[in-house]
């Protein structure tokens, strides 16, 4: 059992000749066989998502609410060349190299309500007390 794998690489021995004309061709062609196996499913879709993500790192702009390969949750503040500055917390704000920024889950954007909510308290303190609490309840 042992030796089976043995014989097959062996081949046919020196004095038979092989019935094909394509002896060589076929020597080698498991070995072609492996090398697109490997290229097809571990090579190239390798490539593909490097360019992605290098993609997806040179598209990074402020306000982009994006993880950290640590698993850091955080608002990008601030775009350098090779790092960014990143809004974790009200007043904590970290920085990290572009590379380890693993996705970016979607751009910061303020709901209709939070604006309207806060439309309404900037109107209030900008008016004389009393005036705009009525009109901001109504």
């Amino acid at each position: 059992m042992k030796l089976f794998p043995l014989f097959l690489l062996m081949g046919a021995p020196a004095g038979e000749s092989s019935p094909t004309g394509g002896g060589a061709f076929l020597q080698f062609l498991p070995f072609i066989a492996i090398i697109a196996i490997f290229y097809f499913l571990i090579i190239r879709p390798q490539n593909k998502k490097q360019k992605e993500t290098q993609r997806m790192l040179s598209a990074l702009k402020k306000g982009d609410r994006v993880v950290t390969i640590g698993g850091i949750h955080g608002v990008i503040q601030t775009v350098r060349e090779h790092s960014v500055i990143l809004k974790v917390d009200d007043n904590v704000k970290l920085e990290f190299n572009r590379s380890a920024i693993s996705n970016v889950e979607a751009r910061e954007e303020k709901s209709d309500k939070s604006e309207k909510l806060e439309d309404q308290r900037a109107e209030n303190s900008d008016s004389p007390s009393g005036e705009g609490d009525g009109e901001a309840k109504k």
